[in-house]
């Protein structure tokens, strides 16, 4: 994490590993005799937030009509409120050209990057652009990972033309290496741990080492996921001190929400691959059902073993136990409507989901060793989420959906307001 602004949660998933796991200044305290609060704000494609210095709030949002009639389309940053969500400095459009939800970051020179269509920007902390470029594709790039030494890594998304990894430099924004190929396309965002990149192609997962000059694939290293499946490809994986996360089956027809939204017929997987070794691996059905589908990643919780994967197709969510003598299955809860990434409490034991039931979602809070219900939050709109959520500064969560932001609070629990904080606007 070293790449990234030392910040409470600076990037999409808290970081690059993709656990989602709250850190401490950020966990919940919840009460379960005090029902949680919800303020939300309409908005046009709202994607996630991240966190800056005390206080700072960022919102990556884009536009969407555009693209339904082949017009090139833009993002937008904005620095909001942490309580009311009102915008409080926000930037110029961010061209962008083909649509699909990007990614954004606190860089650890404390500058924010965002990537969206096929354009890279580097903005102040006051949403000014102080660099931009176009990307070499012409095709949508699906965010971006920072690796320790501080490059940025990008790729396209495209279920047809092979990935390229793009490595940049953080504030030219320009490539420090040729673009690498990857032997297969990618739909999945990028995962990375230090100098190393994790990406789930179509097909397989690989991996990519930073030698000091270039990515160079690991050649000992790649599982064939789809060898002995008729399901579509996998989405982004979670990467623990031991294993790769993910699931499969991702290709579907998501308009609002992904309710009977599978494509292929079979039923969506867990998968787990070793780092140590890419021949140890487990499939798992999430719940047997045909037409099952997911457009994110599994939820890991490495210090309890436990591993959360659901099928947002048929509403069904699984909790596994996993160790060496394979994996044993904890609990499962249907129907639950969860569509996007979570949050993991670790000391807790508290996972954050949505459940959406085709008219409004709600925002609940489940119990990982048990799968039961501690709060419920109806965070209203008519698309289920899909995007990214992030803890706030005051024991609240930011929940992003297609068509809105809500935060999620418990007003009488507060702790101090670390909203009151200065705010610093620099590098940090």
């Amino acid at each position: 994490m070293s790449g990234y602004l030392h910040s409470p949660w600076p990037a999409e998933d808290g970081g690059p590993m993709r656990l989602q796991a709250l850190p401490p200044q950020c966990r919940l305290a919840l009460d379960e005799d005090i029902e949680p609060r919800c303020t939300a704000r309409k908005t046009s494609m709202t994607t996630m937030t991240v966190l800056g210095a005390p206080g700072e709030v960022y919102l990556l949002t884009h536009s969407a009509i555009r693209s339904r009639f082949g017009l090139p389309t833009a993002a937008r940053v904005e620095r909001i409120d942490p309580e009311t969500l009102k915008p409080l400095a926000r930037s110029p459009k961010l061209p962008g050209g083909p649509m699909w939800p990007g990614g954004m970051a606190i860089h650890a020179n404390g500058d924010i990057i965002v990537v969206y269509g096929r354009w890279i920007h580097r903005l102040d902390r006051e949403c000014r652009i102080k660099a931009a470029r176009q990307l070499p594709e012409p095709l949508a790039y699906n965010s971006f990972v920072v690796l320790d030494n501080g490059l940025i890594v990008t790729k396209q998304i495209s279920d047809r033309v092979p990935a390229r990894l793009s490595v940049l430099d953080p504030v030219s924004l320009q490539p420090v290496t040729e673009a690498v190929q990857c032997p297969e396309p990618s739909i999945a965002r990028l995962s990375a741990v230090g100098g190393t990149v994790y990406v789930v192609g179509t097909a397989s997962i690989m991996r990519f080492h930073w030698d000091g000059k270039t990515l160079v694939r690991d050649a000992d290293w790649r599982h064939a996921y789809l060898s002995d499946s008729t399901n579509s490809y996998g989405w982004d994986a979670v990467i623990d001190d031991e294993n790769a996360w993910f699931m499969d089956n991702g290709r579907h027809r998501y308009a609002i929400n992904m309710i009977g939204r599978g494509v292929n017929p079979g039923a969506n997987r867990l998968i787990r691959v070793s780092l140590a070794n890419s021949a140890d691996v487990e499939a798992h059905e999430i719940c047997g059902r045909a037409g099952g589908s997911i457009t994110n990643p599994p939820l890991v919780d490495p210090s309890r073993k436990i591993v959360i994967g659901y099928d947002s197709a048929n509403r069904h969510m699984t909790a596994w136990r996993y160790g060496d003598a394979g994996m044993e299955m904890l609990w499962q809860r249907t129907p639950i409507g969860c569509a996007s990434h979570m949050l993991l409490d670790p000391d807790r034991g508290l996972i954050v989901t949505n459940d959406y039931d085709r008219r409004s979602e709600a925002v609940i809070i489940l119990d990982i060793e048990t799968g039961d219900m501690r709060a419920r939050a109806v965070v209203g709109g008519i698309t289920q989420g899909v995007v990214f959520p992030s803890p706030g500064w005051n024991n609240d969560i930011y929940w992003c959906s297609m068509g809105r932001v809500a935060r999620i609070y418990w007003p009488q629990a507060n702790r101090p307001h670390a909203s009151h904080a200065p705010v610093a606007s620099g590098t940090s």
